[in-house]
C-alpha cells in the first residue's frame, strides 16, 4: 500500500484526483495540501510515500517544495504533476528531486501508471515530455539554465514569489522569518540578476517561470 499526499491548490481537480486514486486497492490517499510551504510542513511529519505535487502554488512553488521535502526526507518520492510541459521545469524538477513529471492533461491511468513506477523507485515522465528532455540531455543542453531556478537563489526565489503575490515587505520578513532589512537586500539582488525594477515587472517575471499559480 501506497500511502499518498495530493499537493494543489485547485480543489477540483484534486477532489477528482482524489476519488479517482483512492477507488485504487493499493493506493492510500493520507490527504490534501493546497500550498508548497504546508506540504514540506506535513511531509516531514507524516512521510507519505509519494507526495503528488503542483508546480504553481501560493506562498512556496511546488519545485522548492520538492527541493526542501526530498533533502529533509530523502525517502519520501515527488511525483510532479502540473500544466507546465516546457522543459526548464521539468529540468528543475528533476534537478529538485523529483522522481517524475506528469503533465495534467493526462489520462488518470497514467497518473496511477506513474504512482506506482515511483513507488518502485523508478523516474517517470510524461510521454509526451520525454522526447524533449532525453534530447536535451544528449545535446548536453538544459533548458533550465537561465530560468529563475538558475538565476536566482532557494531564498531570492521565495521572496520574488511573495512579492509577486502581493506581500508587503514586512509581511514577507515575518513569513520568512527574516528581518526587513534582509528582505530588502534580498529585493536588490533579485532586481540587479534580472535587471527588472518595477514590482510589476517582477510580478511578471514571477508568472512567466511559474514561481507563483497567479497565471492559473
Amino acid at each position: 500500500m501506497s500511502r499518498i499526499l495530493l499537493v494543489d491548490d485547485h480543489e477540483i481537480f484534486t477532489d477528482g484526483l482524489r476519488a479517482l486514486l483512492s477507488a485504487e486497492p493499493d493506493l492510500e490517499i493520507i490527504g490534501r495540501i493546497t500550498n508548497g510551504r504546508d506540504a514540506v510542513r506535513e511531509a516531514v511529519e507524516s512521510a507519505p510515500d509519494i507526495v503528488v505535487m503542483d508546480i504553481s502554488m501560493p506562498d512556496m512553488n511546488g519545485i522548492d517544495a520538492t527541493r526542501e521535502i526530498t533533502a529533509r526526507r530523502p525517502e519520501v518520492k515527488v511525483l510532479c504533476l502540473s500544466m507546465h510541459a516546457e522543459g526548464q521545469f521539468v529540468h528543475a524538477a528533476l534537478d529538485a528531486g523529483a522522481s517524475g513529471y506528469l503533465l495534467k492533461e493526462c489520462a488518470v491511468a497514467e497518473v496511477v501508471r506513474a504512482i506506482r513506477a515511483v513507488a518502485a523507485s523508478q523516474v517517470y515522465l510524461s510521454p509526451a515530455i520525454a522526447a524533449t528532455v532525453v534530447d536535451a540531455m544528449k545535446s548536453g543542453r538544459s533548458d533550465a539554465r537561465g530560468s529563475a531556478f538558475e538565476i536566482l537563489t532557494d531564498r531570492e526565489r521565495a521572496v520574488l514569489q511573495l512579492i509577486a503575490e502581493g506581500h508587503s515587505t514586512r509581511d514577507i520578513a515575518e513569513r520568512l522569518h527574516l528581518s526587513v532589512k534582509t528582505i530588502g537586500t534580498h529585493r536588490e539582488h533579485i532586481m540587479t540578476k534580472l535587471d527588472i525594477h518595477s514590482v510589476a515587472g517582477l510580478t511578471k517575471y514571477a508568472i512567466r517561470e511559474g514561481l507563483t499559480s497567479l497565471a492559473e
